[in-house]
């Protein structure tokens, strides 16, 4: 056999599987997920006539790869084309070409909010089979979505127009972003956005439900969108009032709501076991972005559901990690 020729054999048999390191977290995160199952429910989504498209698992595993490493749709065009391991995860060879970054626009209108909730749905209803989560503690919060616009160019819209300042009740009518609202916690936190309500299963910190409401929305009004039948629901001192407790009382759930101090039967102590308790998940809401990528109630529900999908499978990897033997060895594609 001629040197040319031994040459073209040993190129040919590179591929990114054999470039990718074996304990690389790609593999981890690619051996937990089974998106397959998931192309009948969105084969509607493509039409069967012309040229094949992208699948949409490999669509969605770049949507995932741009959540987790936090890229903008260009930055995901180049970490696709460029990087070994994101070509792996999202099952592209060496060579194959790749979508430029107007695919990615395309693929999140195709897909919608609706469609995102199925694979995030998908992704609890696995890690409920796992064991992962238990149903038995629930930790509920919310946490600021700050929208991207230009409120003292709209504030001087508003003056021009009459009104003295910008306000929950007219400023639909000068935002860029016409479904966000003002928002405060506390008595100095304020913020034009949005609100994401997370319920945060306490045996493993995943997240089991994620909602997304204008940011004037009072977390007591949230609860409902995001408690989960049964168990005790661990809560700060916005879900304290008797609304809250109206809605724990129909979903079957114990309240573990803190009281605030001039709340007649306050019980310090109480209270401080139940901080204590949940005080390991509360970074589930600290390090989430608070920054939202699109303009729109819906399209930062579908951020919401991203995000909070993301966290679901790093967490998932990182457990996994620990046990190295709970799943087989990853299968080369």
């Amino acid at each position: 056999m001629s040197l040319r020729r031994e040459k073209q054999l040993v190129f040919t048999n590179i591929t990114a599987n054999s470039l990718l390191p074996a304990d690389h977290r790609y593999r981890r995160v690619d051996a937990l997920l089974d998106l397959r199952i998931l192309e009948n429910k969105f084969a509607g989504l493509y039409s069967k006539l012309g040229a094949p498209g992208i699948r949409i698992d490999q669509g969605l595993r770049m949507l995932i790869v741009q959540f987790m490493e936090d890229l903008s749709d260009r930055e995901m065009e180049c970490a696709v084309g460029e990087n070994i391991a994101v070509k792996w995860f999202c099952r592209y060879e060496l060579t194959d070409p790749t979508p430029d970054h107007s695919y990615f626009g395309k693929l999140r209108k195709r897909l919608g909010t609706k469609s995102v909730a199925k694979v995030f749905n998908h992704v609890v209803g696995q890690l409920e089979a796992e064991g992962l989560v238990g149903g038995l503690y629930q930790f509920i919060d919310s946490s600021a979505i700050v929208a991207k616009t230009n409120q003292w160019a709209e504030r001087d819209k508003a003056w021009d127009n009459g009104d003295d300042n910008l306000n929950n009740g007219n400023v639909s009518r000068y935002a860029s972003d016409k479904d966000a609202r003002f928002g405060c916690k506390g008595k100095k936190k304020f913020w034009f956005g949005y609100k994401r309500h997370l319920n945060t299963d306490m045996r493993q910190g995943m997240i089991t439900k994620v909602a997304v409401t204008p940011a004037n929305v009072p977390d007591s009004r949230g609860l409902d969108r995001v408690l989960r039948p049964g168990g005790m629901a661990l809560l700060d001192k916005a879900y304290s009032g008797a609304g809250a407790a109206l809605v724990l009382r129909a979903k079957g759930c114990h309240n573990g709501a803190i009281k605030k101090k001039n709340m007649k039967g306050k019980n310090r102590d109480r209270d401080r076991f139940l901080s204590r308790l949940r005080m390991p998940y509360e970074s589930v809401f600290s390090k989430q972005s608070h920054r939202s990528r699109y303009r729109g109630l819906v399209k930062n529900q579908f951020q919401a559901f991203m995000q909070a999908l993301v966290h679901n499978i790093k967490r998932w990897a990182s457990i996994i990690s620990m046990t190295p033997n709970a799943i087989p060895e990853p299968v080369p594609v």
